[in-house]
């Protein structure tokens, strides 16, 4: 197997380790492979890859989509990011709980995060490259978003911002707190909220 793929104490989030081969010309490793990916019991179908580039001291999120939700296989391509998924997912023992992943281009490690929850990342290099594949693809018609720092949440942002405010989009700086008397997902990642 090209991965060391680890489940994390949110039942459905995975952290992932490529097998990396280098040496003094560069280095090569599977980013994907299905059939690695079926055998540790992840059986998602890709439709859509996407690539952002962002400076330093860039959060972008809590994003989620309602009816047409995405899980993602996220990575640092170049630089570094904290990446953050919440559980939104009703009736689940962690619903409204977050795991954070340091993301490293040099380590070339992955986060997948299923259907079901809020993603957002905050960019701690001076600058970050940052790619992901998705399971649906995007309608921005059906965006869904928390507020990044959300007390009920509770984030560490700070923890890799200091005392720096992040930068955000508008749109990021007006999503919702979040509410545990929300419905959001159900657990089978079904949209049950209001739209």
């Amino acid at each position: 197997m090209a991965f060391e793929i680890k489940e994390c104490f949110i039942k459905g989030l995975y952290e992932i380790q490529p097998k990396v081969f280098g040496d003094s010309r560069g280095y090569f490793f599977e980013v994907y492979s299905e059939k690695d990916f079926k055998e540790a019991g992840l059986c998602m179908n890709f439709v859509q890859d996407n690539q952002s580039c962002s400076s330093q001291g860039v959060l972008r999120g809590l994003h989620f989509q309602k009816q047409h939700p995405q899980g993602k296989l996220v990575r640092a391509v170049f630089g570094k990011v904290y990446d953050v998924a919440v559980d939104l997912r009703k009736g689940s023992e962690t619903f409204g709980k977050f795991h954070g992943v340091l993301l490293d281009g040099e380590k070339q490690n992955q986060f997948y995060i299923p259907q079901g929850f809020a993603h957002g990342f905050y960019v701690l290099s001076e600058k970050a490259v940052f790619a992901y594949k998705c399971t649906d693809f995007y309608h921005p018609e059906d965006e869904g978003g928390i507020l990044w720092n959300d007390p009920t949440i509770g984030i560490d942002w700070a923890k890799y911002a200091g005392n720096s405010e992040p930068l955000l989009s508008e749109k990021d700086k007006k999503h919702p707190a979040f509410d545990k008397d929300e419905k959001y997902f159900d657990m089978n990642s079904k949209w049950i909220g209001r739209i």
